[in-house]
């Protein structure tokens, strides 16, 4: 179990387990907007979407799971949370999903598979949730257009080699980037995530900054701390 400050979360069924990345999409992604509903695409185990819940006052928080193990590690961390009652998971892939789109949400997040290179390891719960085949990105960015309302936001973490792809899908669905944070481990070593927010509005100042996790092992950055503060113990 990953015990934070409001919620904890259990994720011996899942391939998953709380990471980083999860992390950093659940404190950065822009909640500016006040969103009224929040879609989490490929929850695993809900961590995203309960970090929303306890950050937001949105009454529909909903996310989507394909693994049944991962869905059922979601359904329970959901139940056992705070906001169990804004909460909901559907057990679906994103294809579908978007055959009948029922409703609009203000903000939409997903921290998708990126492995797209052609290994695999014997682990298939492990591939599901790390490779890119299970969601391509075209699908992503496709849900994005089908599902923001006329004021949302997009909001996704990818590896930095696929910033630039991937904002040029968005931007063929007419979603524009809004904010980038670039993500290095340390100081000296290279960026290797792209925190990305989208709307349907062009904007020509796109605010683009970076944020350096460690100073040295276990040495956080006061950036960091910052920025998840509200949910380590740690911190």
């Amino acid at each position: 179990m990953f015990q934070f400050k409001q919620f904890s979360v259990q994720q011996d069924k899942t391939a998953m387990k709380v990471g980083t990345d999860g992390v950093l999409l659940g404190s950065w992604a822009p909640i500016y907007h006040n969103p009224f509903s929040i879609l989490d695409i490929g929850a695993g185990t809900g961590i995203i979407a309960l970090m929303l819940a306890q950050r937001t006052h949105a009454e529909q928080i909903d996310a989507l799971e394909i693994d049944e193990d991962a869905y059922e590690q979601a359904v329970d961390n959901f139940e056992n949370s705070p906001w169990s009652d804004r909460l909901f998971c559907f057990h679906a892939g994103l294809d579908e999903f978007i055959e009948e789109p029922e409703d609009e949400y203000d903000l939409i997040v997903s921290n998708p598979p990126f492995y797209s290179e052609d290994y695999k390891t014997d682990n298939e719960q492990r591939d599901l949730a790390r490779f890119q085949d299970a969601m391509p990105f075209e699908e992503l960015v496709e849900a994005a257009d089908l599902f923001l309302s006329e004021n949302g936001i997009f909001a996704v973490i990818l590896p930095f080699k696929e910033e630039a792809n991937f904002i040029s899908l968005a931007k063929e669905s007419e979603l524009y980037p809004v904010k980038i944070t670039r993500v290095k481990g340390t100081p000296t070593s290279t960026i290797k995530r792209s925190l990305l927010a989208f709307s349907r509005n062009e904007n020509p100042e796109i605010e683009i900054d970076e944020l350096t996790i460690e100073i040295d092992r276990h040495v956080y950055t006061p950036e960091y701390i910052d920025l998840t503060k509200d949910f380590y113990l740690k911190f």
